[in-house]
């Protein structure tokens, strides 16, 4: 049966999608008659489309309904808060949801991390860590150190300056000159390295970056600790650590990017837990709503917070709905429900499970590399298994947008194709997700990179 909104069909709805809707990076110059597909509702870890069919939201929608979709928990929340307070700014106001969220952040954060600056979003909460690393230096006498540390592929946001630290090519040579100051070094991406390479090369490469910029004018290193871009690169055993010690000698911020990383995704409330390393920043967003409604935060140590706090200092930064109520409840209602379903213990009790799903396909000759850490894996392709050689751009290209996007859709699995590096398909499925769900994702991989094997052949 199709299922259609109040006022359009299916079909209505694509039209008016391709004539007025400008999708985020999408290509909007494809066939105007092509169906736009058009999600309409969600029950746990699938969707449905305007036309009545269902999808294993395989990518949680964009890495961050974890909690599975149709949460009527959430929607209560956001009801209740919005008849008893709609909308206040935290611009030198507070209210009380603003205060219990950054209140139980705090008490989750590792370490000292327990200032909460509040955002609407993953970017803004990268955008506000830069400005602060630069502002702190500054106010601690070290004004020259500007710039950042980041890695190659990593994605860190879409902001001027988060751009800056994101390190794919196609995203920002059409926003050039960005914010000055991002440096790049190699990534954690071990598939191809040469099989007697240190461990801690990549480690070690952000030591030389620093000493080449020089020491005096490097604020801040920004790493997720699973890296997106690419492909879920994991680190090596003692990366972060080496990482952790690299910083403090040169007087480096740390900042631990865990827009996609934290609230379970990992099977830890944050991704620096599970590789066992205490960041200055972390920057938070996605998961900590479960998606249900836009927000992010900037969590700080008090390291860093301490300079702000003297005098008549402030941090000249904000965003008019940074800690919005609704927002705030709907994440208050999130966490009790991390915590009292015990999300995190779930994922680190099933991921062995998920990643035996994924691991099953390496008889299938264009599978290459299995990779990833708790809810966020990665099955990397390649043209020949025993020399590892990946594909040509045009050959990606057909590989990708031509084939395996549209034939893993048309069998009912939302998942991601991508090339930003080596081709790769990615998964981030809902935390809630469970044997009946793998097993789907291992079928219909199964067929569709069957096909894919014989169509290169």
């Amino acid at each position: 049966m199709s299922v259609t909104t109040q006022q359009y069909s299916a079909s209505e709805l694509s039209k008016l999608a391709h004539r007025h809707l400008w999708q985020h990076f999408t290509r909007m110059g494809n066939d105007p008659n092509a169906a736009v597909p058009i999600i309409v509702s969600g029950d746990g870890c699938y969707v449905y489309d305007a036309d009545g069919k269902r999808y294993l939201d395989g990518l949680a929608a964009l890495f961050c309904v974890n909690l599975g979709h149709g949460r009527a928990e959430l929607a209560e929340a956001a009801a209740n808060q919005m008849r008893e307070l709609d909308f206040y700014t935290t611009w030198s106001y507070a209210h009380p949801r603003a205060i219990e969220l950054a209140s139980k952040i705090a008490s989750l954060a590792p370490g000292d991390l327990n200032r909460v600056f509040f955002t609407s979003g993953g970017s803004e909460a990268v955008e506000s860590a830069l400005k602060l690393a630069r502002n702190y230096h500054r106010l601690t006498g070290n004004g020259q150190k500007i710039k950042v540390i980041a890695r190659e592929i990593a994605y860190h946001g879409t902001t001027l300056g988060a751009l800056s630290a994101t390190g794919i090519t196609a995203c920002r040579t059409q926003f050039e000159p960005l914010a000055p100051g991002g440096c790049h070094v190699p990534n954690t991406n071990s598939y191809h390295w040469p099989l007697d390479r240190d461990p801690l090369w990549a480690a070690e490469k952000i030591a030389q970056r620093i000493e080449f910029e020089g020491p005096d004018s490097v604020a801040a290193v920004i790493l997720e600790p699973v890296q997106n871009g690419g492909g879920c690169f994991v680190p090596q055993d003692g990366y972060f650590q080496r990482v952790r010690e690299i910083c403090d000698e040169h007087n480096v911020l740390l900042i631990s990017d865990e827009v996609i990383c934290s609230w379970g995704r990992l099977g830890y409330m944050f991704g620096s837990e599970r590789y066992g390393y205490v960041p200055d920043i972390i920057t938070t967003a996605k998961g900590l709503t479960s998606a249900c409604i836009p927000m992010g935060a900037m969590i700080v140590s008090d390291r860093v917070a301490e300079p702000f706090m003297q005098g008549t200092r402030a941090f000249a930064h904000g965003f008019t709905f940074g800690g919005h109520p609704v927002a705030a409840a709907v994440a208050l209602a999130a966490i009790d429900l991390y915590e009292r379903e015990d999300i995190c213990g779930h994922v680190r009790a099933k991921e062995g499970e998920f990643r035996a799903t994924l691991e099953s396909l390496r008889d299938l000759p264009i599978v290459g590399d299995v990779r990833g850490a708790g809810y966020f894996q990665a099955v990397e392709l390649v043209k020949d298994q025993q020399t590892r050689e990946t594909f040509t751009d045009e050959e990606s290209e057909d590989l990708l947008r031509g084939f395996l996007s549209g034939e893993l859709y048309r069998h009912g699995l939302i998942c991601r194709a991508d090339d930003r590096g080596d081709p790769v398909i990615q998964f981030s499925p809902p935390l809630i997700a469970d044997s009946e769900q793998f097993e789907e994702i291992g079928d219909v991989l199964r067929t569709v990179l069957t096909a894919a094997s014989e169509r290169i052949a």
